[in-house]
């Protein structure tokens, strides 16, 4: 899967939230080598969003794809997050699937799909 697919498919994920009431504020933000794909703010939530696209769903819903230890890294990116930006919402860790081909645009958000275990 190329990097452009994955980038189209992180700018469906944020028009898709924006169309939702969510306020981006930040994209594809790092700490180190990690990095969370969508930080934004929806009510009163700090709302951290992994994206991955597929064509299909041939080998797997997209959503399989966010590992445990792939929720540990965004976990650990949010945490830093938040230090350095002294937010005091609650936090959330969703994850938007999208399968995206020629037939078809689908797109499921899940939310609260994992949470830390402090």
């Amino acid at each position: 899967m190329s990097s452009s697919y994955g980038k189209e498919g992180e700018e469906i994920a944020v028009s898709y939230l924006i169309s939702k009431g969510y306020q981006i504020i930040e994209r594809n933000w790092r700490f180190g080598k990690e990095e969370v794909d969508i930080i934004a703010i929806y009510e009163d939530e700090l709302v951290f969003a992994e994206v991955k696209t597929r064509t299909n769903a041939y080998l797997g819903n997209p959503e399989e794809a966010v590992t445990l230890a792939k929720q540990k890294s965004i976990i650990r990116v949010a945490a830093q997050f938040v230090e350095q930006s002294s937010e005091e919402r609650e936090v959330r860790f969703d994850i938007i699937a999208i399968i995206r081909n020629s037939e078809k645009e689908e797109i499921t958000h899940i939310k609260e799909a994992f949470s830390p275990q402090w």
